[in-house]
């Protein structure tokens, strides 16, 4: 044995396990945040280092890994939400893990009795508004979803496409929820025809609507997107200096939002479960769940962590979300979806 091998061999036996450890690899949306100080707090309690593997949306991130799922990107995944959950579990992308963490979170967010994910968070979406466009003074919001598809309201409204983004889903099956599915009835591809006769712009995913094409967050022309109930406190947060009132707004109407829970599962195949399941663990802990809200501005399951005052101030929390039952998006969703891409893209 030369001496180049014999002192590999050396620094592998004196290196501690920690050194020689390749780091976890998270993998998640692309507007995904979390506080440097509670990745490196895991990695103090744990010795585990975390790399951060952003892809696209939520939808088009879940369709990305179970392409890959014999040569998965990675060990952990983060973000696929209580619409996309269906086809991310038949695909078999995880591995169940049932963390002891759980019993401080509210079996209303648990959704996979298996435990092949564990929520972590949870949000609305909605509709938003610029409130600069929609003044006193000036044109006022819809009082329904129906009135949204008439000429009031033409050219005013950003989408995403519910085939490749989550809110885009969300959204669509907030629709479905309000206007149902009876023929000969104004039910939801109705609806979608006539948004899309008064020119509703669509695009890919939320980053590119909300801080591409829509008026209270961009440059953008549109004062009307679909995004989150608890988009207003970011802009207030962010803005320097801090505005009086938010310049956004939620347009609250009854099932005119949908509810969603973003899960992390460990991905199949990983060759390190016990540091995956740390994170998991992690993840349900207050120190992460109270740095949820002004990192990602969603509000954390776990009934302990407190929310931040803006937060608390300037989010909105719907009365009346939409809902379809997980087993009927997961038998119809791409049934949906195809009626939906026919109607307003083709």
């Amino acid at each position: 044995m030369n001496r180049l091998v014999l002192v590999i061999v050396f620094l592998l036996a004196v290196l501690p396990a920690s050194a020689q450890q390749a780091p976890l690899t998270l993998v998640t949306y692309d507007s995904f945040s979390i506080s440097e100080d509670v990745l490196a707090s895991f990695t103090d309690q744990t010795g585990i280092e975390v790399e951060i593997v952003r892809l696209a949306d939520a939808g088009a991130m879940v369709n990305q890994a179970i392409l890959t799922k014999n040569n998965p990107l990675g060990d952990v995944l983060y973000g696929i939400d209580s619409t996309f959950l269906s086809r991310g579990l038949n695909a078999g992308i995880f591995e169940p893990y049932e963390s002891p963490a759980l019993e401080a979170i509210p079996e209303a967010f648990v959704l996979d009795p298996d435990h092949n994910v564990t929520p972590v968070a949870y949000g609305d979406v909605c509709l938003n508004y610029d409130t600069a466009y929609f003044s006193e003074d000036g044109p006022q919001l819809p009082d329904s979803l129906a009135e949204l598809a008439g000429p009031e309201f033409a050219g005013l409204l950003v989408v995403e496409n519910p085939a490749s983004s989550s809110p885009g889903l969300a959204f669509l099956l907030a629709t479905i929820a309000t206007f149902g599915e009876e023929p000969d009835t104004y039910n939801w591809l109705a609806f979608w025809a006539d948004l899309a006769a008064y020119d509703v712009l669509v695009v890919d995913g939320w980053t590119e609507a909300y801080y591409g094409e829509f008026s209270g967050a961009s440059d953008g022309d549109r004062p009307l997107v679909v995004s989150y109930a608890s988009s207003p406190p970011a802009e207030v947060y962010f803005a320097d200096p801090a505005p009086e009132t938010a310049p956004t707004g939620v347009v609250v109407l009854d099932e005119a939002c949908f509810r969603q829970i973003e899960f992390a599962g460990i991905l199949t195949g990983t060759d390190q479960r016990a540091e995956a399941e740390a994170l998991i663990d992690f993840m349900l802990g207050v120190e992460f769940q109270e740095d949820l809200p002004l990192q990602m501005f969603v509000f954390p399951v776990n009934p302990d962590a407190e929310l931040p005052d803006v937060f608390a101030e300037y989010a909105v929390i719907p009365e009346h979300p939409a809902s379809i039952a997980p087993e009927v998006i997961e038998e119809k969703r791409e049934e949906w979806i195809q009626r939906w891409t026919e109607t307003v893209l083709r």
